[in-house]
């Protein structure tokens, strides 16, 4: 189709005439609305963002000195980091002298290894960083494969519920209805207590009748 023919009809229909392929020849065209064309790839990789898994790398602070109780916190919170779909890094930190035993560092990273060994991998090993000790734990196939079903699942779910906005404003209706009522009621029953206030003012200010004397006919 020539150009100016091609251009005639978009404008007839209202439409956009768009260049698909223009290293093509010829170049292709295509007839359309390039706004909505526009929103609706927008939206696509809004959806796709959303169904993204985001790998974050979490930090745990350990001592080789740490109390048990502390220490069971801790793991159960890299426990929940990994159900997450999320790495830990484990860190052991030396003070003063403490430096010199680095075998209770290896020691504590061990026990965490083992600890989690159920759902976590040892991605890198213990290793020292100036007075620093860590290794990087990571998800276990299994407990990553369930964390990228659970993100999905959840961006399912926020697809299909209508946005936090339109509940919000939905709610609000019934409840601006009810106000403008109660508001009209009073002005409705105002007029009417005006009224009855009128009449009693008129009663207040009519002249009294004179009293007759006793046994006297009017």
């Amino acid at each position: 189709m020539p150009l100016e023919a091609a251009l005639e009809k978009s404008r007839s229909e209202g439409l956009d005439l768009v260049e698909i392929s223009p290293m093509a020849s010829p170049p292709v065209c295509k007839i359309m609305d390039y706004g909505k064309f526009k929103y609706e790839e927008k939206k696509k990789a809004s959806e796709a963002k959303r169904a993204q898994v985001v790998v974050h790398l979490k930090e745990v602070k350990l001592r080789p000195k740490t109390e048990d109780h502390d220490y069971d916190f801790k793991v159960r919170n890299t426990r929940r980091f990994i159900e997450e779909g999320d790495k830990a890094k484990v860190v052991i930190q030396f003070r003063g002298r403490e430096i010199t035993h680095k075998e209770q560092g290896t020691a504590i990273l061990d026990d965490v290894a083992k600890d989690l060994k159920d759902v976590a991998v040892v991605e890198q090993p213990p290793r020292m960083e100036g007075r620093l000790m860590f290794m990087i734990l990571a998800p276990n196939p299994k407990v990553a494969q369930r964390a990228r079903e659970q993100v999905r699942a959840a961006a399912a779910e926020a697809k299909r519920s209508p946005p936090p906005s339109a509940e919000k404003a939905s709610a609000e209706k019934p409840a601006a209805a009810a106000s403008a009522e109660k508001t009209a009621a009073p002005a409705a029953e105002k007029p009417a207590a005006t009224s009855s206030s009128t009449t009693t003012e008129e009663n207040a200010s009519a002249p009294a009748p004179a009293s007759t004397p006793a046994g006297t006919t009017p």
